[in-house]
C-alpha cells in the first residue's frame, strides 16, 4: 500500500486538529506536516515533498489564492480547498477551482459537523488526479464568447444536459464559455456544496454569452438560457409538455449524490427523448453513466471527456465502457457544435462515432 503524504496548510490549530483526526483512521494516508501559512508551507513542501495539500484561503502573510498560483505555476500538485460555508468563502473557493485546486471541502460549522466524513476519499480521489492537465489549461486562454449563431442553434437539439464533478468547474467554464448566445437552453449538474453553486452560476454568467442562473423549481428552459443545478438536497429534473421547465425534487441521494447527474438525465430522456445532448465531464465515480447510456438508447447525441483532459476520468470513463457515449473528445474540442450536431459520416449524420477506446 503506497501511503498518501499529506500536507495540512491552516492558521487555525482547531481546523489543523479536525483534519488529522479524520484522517486519523485512513491506513494508506499519513499527515507528513502542517503549516501555519503559506510562508512556512513553501518551506514544507519542499523539505517534505508532500503527495496532497489541504489549503486554507484566508491566511497570514500570504493570502490563499496567491499561494496556490504560484503551486500550480511552479510545482503543480493536487490541492483540496478548506473552505468556509459563507458567501465569501464560496466566491473565493471558485476562484480557486478555477485556479487549479481540485475539489473544495466545507470547514465544520454547527449544522455541518460531520462536513470532514469524506475527507480521506476526497484525498485518494486528489493523489490519483491528473494535476498537469489542470496546470496546462490555466495557461491557456479560455473560450472567447461567442456572439449569436442562430443558425447552428436552430438545427440543434432542443435541450443541452451536462454532468461533472471533481475538476468540473475549470471545464465548464471551458465548454460554457464557448457557447453562443443563443445556445439551445441547457441543464447542469455540478458536484458541489450549497451556496457554492450560487457563486460559480454567477461566475459562469459573467463568462459567456448565454444567460447562466441557478436552477428554480418551475424555471422555463429557454433558448440562450443555462441552468445549473442548486447544491443541497434537491434533484433536478426537466418536466413538461408544450412548456419545458426545470423541476426541483427533495430525495435520497442517488450514487452518493444529491443533485444526481444520472437523476437529470433521466428525466431528459423522458421528456426529450431523441431531440436532446448529453455530456459527461471530469469527475469521481460513476455518476451520469447509466443516464447518459439511456439517452444514447433514446437517440440523443452523447458526450463524454476524454481521458488525457480529464482532471478524473471516473465519470466519462464509466460512461464510455459500458457505451452510453457517441464520442469521445478532448476538452479543447467539446465546442457547442459538437455537443449539437452529431459528426457526419459517409454524409450522413451519426449517432455511434467514437475517436478512442471501444464502445460496447
Amino acid at each position: 500500500m503506497k501511503m498518501i503524504r499529506l500536507l495540512i496548510v491552516d492558521d487555525s490549530p482547531t481546523i489543523r486538529a479536525l483534519i488529522r483526526q479524520a484522517v486519523a483512521r485512513a491506513p494508506d494516508i499519513e499527515v507528513v506536516g502542517e503549516a501555519v501559512d503559506p510562508i512556512d508551507a513553501r518551506e514544507a513542501i519542499k523539505r517534505l515533498n508532500p503527495d496532497v495539500i489541504t489549503l486554507d484561503i484566508e491566511m497570514p502573510r500570504m493570502d490563499g489564492l496567491s499561494f496556490l498560483e504560484k503551486i500550480m505555476r511552479l510545482r503543480p500538485m493536487p490541492v483540496l480547498i478548506i473552505s468556509t460555508l459563507t458567501r465569501r468563502g464560496a466566491d473565493v473557493t471558485i476562484r480557486a477551482l478555477e485556479g487549479g485546486a481540485l475539489d473544495c471541502i466545507e470547514k465544520p460549522c454547527p449544522g455541518n459537523e460531520d462536513s470532514f466524513c469524506e475527507l480521506p476519499e476526497r484525498i485518494r480521489i486528489a493523489s490519483r488526479a491528473n494535476v498537469s492537465t489542470q496546470a496546462a489549461r490555466i495557461s491557456t486562454p479560455q473560450h472567447v464568447p461567442q456572439q449569436r449563431s442562430t443558425a447552428l442553434a436552430a438545427s440543434g437539439p432542443s435541450l443541452i444536459a451536462i454532468g461533472a464533478s471533481t475538476g468540473g468547474v475549470e471545464a465548464l467554464l471551458s465548454v460554457i464559455g464557448g457557447f453562443p448566445a443563443d445556445c439551445a437552453p441547457t441543464v447542469i449538474v455540478q458536484h458541489m456544496p450549497p451556496l457554492f453553486t450560487t457563486s460559480f452560476a454567477q461566475r459562469l454568467n459573467r463568462m459567456c454569452a448565454p444567460e447562466v442562473i441557478e436552477a428554480t423549481s418551475g424555471a422555463v428552459l429557454a433558448p440562450g438560457k443555462v441552468y445549473l443545478a442548486p447544491g443541497g438536497d434537491a434533484h433536478l429534473e426537466v418536466a413538461g409538455t408544450r412548456e419545458k421547465r426545470c423541476v426541483l425534487k427533495t430525495a435520497e441521494r442517488v450514487n452518493h449524490h444529491c443533485p444526481s447527474v444520472d437523476v437529470l438525465f433521466r428525466s431528459v430522456v423522458r421528456v426529450y427523448g431523441a431531440d436532446a445532448a448529453g455530456v459527461l465531464l471530469t469527475g469521481m465515480g460513476k455518476d451520469g453513466a447509466e443516464g447518459l447510456l439511456e439517452m444514447r438508447q433514446a437517440g440523443a447525441h452523447t458526450v463524454v471527456q476524454d481521458e488525457s483532459t480529464s482532471v478524473v476520468y471516473g465519470m466519462p470513463r464509466a460512461a464510455f465502457e459500458i457505451g452510453a457515449a457517441n464520442i469521445q473528445l478532448p476538452l479543447h474540442k467539446l465546442t457547442y457544435q459538437a455537443i449539437s450536431t452529431p459528426e457526419p459520416a459517409d454524409g450522413r449524420p451519426s449517432r455511434a462515432k467514437a475517436v478512442t477506446g471501444k464502445l460496447g
